[in-house]
């Protein structure tokens, strides 16, 4: 049983976020802007937002020469270079928000590794660039294959590297941290550990359950609107959604004496990425060699993927080195029919922002300030 105090001041709130990663504290804050009045309650069900946010590996890229290709396979150009385009203004967004010391963001290059396999996208570098170009006004791509030698990579294995022209790194951590001490000075609350279990729309409001560790009566929040920012998890709150989860593995490895690389680096369509940390390496990737297997939200690692990140480290990016693992994890991602986020007004006083196709940290602010623009226009008083 709870008290009438609670009810009356813990209970009631005028917009309830799911999730408290990039897309629902952004979201958050932008509601708050929208609605400086409203009281406005961010809901995590850990205690911290573990799913893809605080797991990636840093990239503020907005894709790679192959990876771009191979969507242009199956999507529309004018759709490939919209989405971009959306990357490029998340970025953008973060970066003008919080601050590029806040963040750890830099530009200390970034390239693409091409091998042989991939060399016909080598033909294709001028088109994309005149096909980015009225986003990024100036070429998006460049040849540096004289890079190759002084990186240290496997020239057996790398037949030429791409620089892209516009992408940077930033810390994780700090980005989120940063984004959290952001949203509490707008007033925004944030409870973590508060996992909800349903929600029940009515005609003026919308009531959410939370489950409770204390006792067994479950917490019932209201609210007038309700948005799920839960990425990869939203079909366990909406079962009618095409998200499919996608589990990214990383490991990162003890300091390398004399490394001789910075930046970051994307391999194989971007499903294998790699970068210097604190002169350390960290690599990820791999969901391509089982794509059905880490079709999961399970965030443990496996010796099939560790393994080929492995193979990946030892004989293409650091061949010759000695290098020991220090420590291994893995995120959850959110994948669908096509890379486009979902960003719908599902009725009047539910909406949602989630699927961003590995890609949250470059769109996430830019999801969540077109979605508080549909909120405007469609939510219920």
């Amino acid at each position: 049983m709870f008290s009438y105090w609670e009810q009356q001041s813990f209970f009631i709130y005028d917009h309830i976020i799911v999730g408290s990663g990039i897309t629902g504290l952004s979201t958050a804050i932008e509601l708050k802007a929208a609605y400086p009045a409203d009281r406005i309650l961010v809901l995590e069900r850990g205690l911290i937002p573990a799913g893809a946010s605080t797991r990636n590996a840093g990239f503020a890229c907005m894709g790679s020469v192959t990876e771009l290709l191979a969507d242009l396979e199956t999507t529309k150009e004018r759709n490939v270079v919209r989405l971009f385009a959306r990357r490029k203004a998340g970025l953008q967004l973060l970066r003008k928000r919080l601050g590029d010391e806040r963040i750890g963001y830099a530009e200390n290059g970034s390239y693409e590794l091409i091998d042989k396999t991939a060399k016909n996208a080598l033909n294709k570098i001028d088109w994309l660039n005149e096909l980015l170009l009225p986003v990024n006004n100036k070429p998006s791509f460049r040849l540096a294959n004289e890079k190759i030698n002084e990186f240290g990579f496997n020239k057996n294995r790398t037949e030429a590297l791409i620089e892209n022209t516009c992408e940077g790194e930033l810390h994780t951590g700090k980005m989120m941290r940063a984004l959290v001490d952001y949203a509490l000075q707008q007033g925004i609350e944030i409870k973590t550990g508060a996992q909800v279990l349903r929600y029940d729309e009515g005609s003026k409001s919308v009531t959410v359950m939370v489950h409770n560790t204390l006792s067994k009566d479950n917490y019932l929040l209201r609210c007038r609107t309700l948005v799920i920012c839960t990425n990869a998890f939203a079909p366990e709150l909406m079962k009618a959604v095409d998200v499919v989860p996608g589990r990214g593995q990383v490991l990162v490895t003890r300091p390398v004496r004399g490394l001789k690389f910075r930046g970051i680096f994307h391999m194989d369509e971007g499903y294998y990425y790699f970068r210097e940390v604190d002169g350390r390496v960290l690599i990820g990737g791999g969901r391509n060699t089982d794509f059905e297997g880490e079709k999961t939200t399970a965030m443990v690692v496996t010796e099939a993927i560790q393994s080929a990140l492995e193979d990946k480290l030892t004989n293409i990016v650091l061949p010759g080195v000695k290098y020991k693992v220090d420590m291994r994890w893995a995120g959850i991602m959110a994948f669908g029919k096509n890379k486009k986020p979902i960003i719908k007004a599902f009725s009047n006083r539910v909406f949602g922002a989630f699927r961003m196709g590995g890609m949250g940290v470059a769109l996430g602010s830019e999801v969540a300030r077109l979605l508080s623009e549909l909120h405007r226009e469609r939510a219920a008083d």
